[in-house]
């Protein structure tokens, strides 16, 4: 489903900075899989280089047999739109929309009819929990709601692929830990393929698959645990 090959990225400024160092990974379709590892480590370039939101100073990525580098701007955007969820630490939503019109916003950009988007967002409102906050805004909800909102938003089109940028890092132990298993729960009922980028090692142990970055290198690829879910310590 997402498969690396040599990829680096470089930053140039003052000084270069090598974010990403010849990444070889390959992930299958269905899994679930914790990207962890230090501030600096270059996880969050790896998820947005996945994302197809930043391009690699050299490799190739391919998502779904596409390979990223071959794509114009149009395809590249058409892919993020079709195959790709996004869910950020801080939420990302539009303070002025209600949980409603967050969620439908991708739906809107595919063009859908009213009736169809309305329908699809009430339905993804009650999978998360959020069928009683349709119409409140952003600054009504707490933080797990706001993470909730955003999980609807990121899976309005059911894409295959779904990353997660610090999911639970915003937010406190215990709504982290229910994030977290509505993550799993979700990717259960509808198998996408998930990415979480996380510096919590118990965030980590609790997907399928753990690869540790630092450096720019991956250092460790291993089984995670996929237990039952709990939140503790970070790295």
């Amino acid at each position: 489903m997402i498969r690396l090959a040599h990829v680096s990225k470089i930053f140039q400024g003052k000084r270069q900075v090598t974010a990403l160092d010849g990444i070889d990974l390959e992930i299958g379709r269905g899994e679930m899989v914790s990207i962890i590892g230090p501030s600096g480590s270059g996880k969050s370039t790896l998820l947005n280089l996945i994302g197809g939101l930043d391009t690699a100073t050299s490799g190739e990525i391919a998502i779904d047999g596409q390979r990223l580098s071959g794509l114009s701007d149009d395809e590249l955007t058409r892919l993020r739109r079709d195959k790709i969820g996004f869910i950020f630490q801080f939420f990302n939503l539009l303070p002025t929309l209600s949980c409603m019109e967050n969620v439908s916003i991708p739906l809107h950009l595919r063009g859908w009819p009213k009736k169809k988007i309305d329908e699809r967002a009430r339905e993804l409102l009650d999978l998360v929990g959020l069928a009683h906050r349709m119409e409140h805004l952003p600054d009504e909800l707490s933080g797990g709601e706001r993470q909730r909102c955003a999980i609807a938003r990121a899976l309005s089109v059911y894409p295959p692929v779904l990353l997660a940028d610090e999911p639970t890092g915003n937010l406190d132990t215990h709504t982290g830990a229910d994030i977290l298993k509505l993550i799993r729960d979700l990717h259960q009922r509808l198998g996408s393929t998930v990415l979480i980028v996380t510096h919590d090692i118990h965030v980590a142990e609790n997907c399928a698959r753990l690869v540790a970055l630092c450096d720019g290198r991956i250092e460790e690829d291993r089984a995670g645990k996929l237990g039952p879910v709990s939140m503790g310590g970070k790295l």
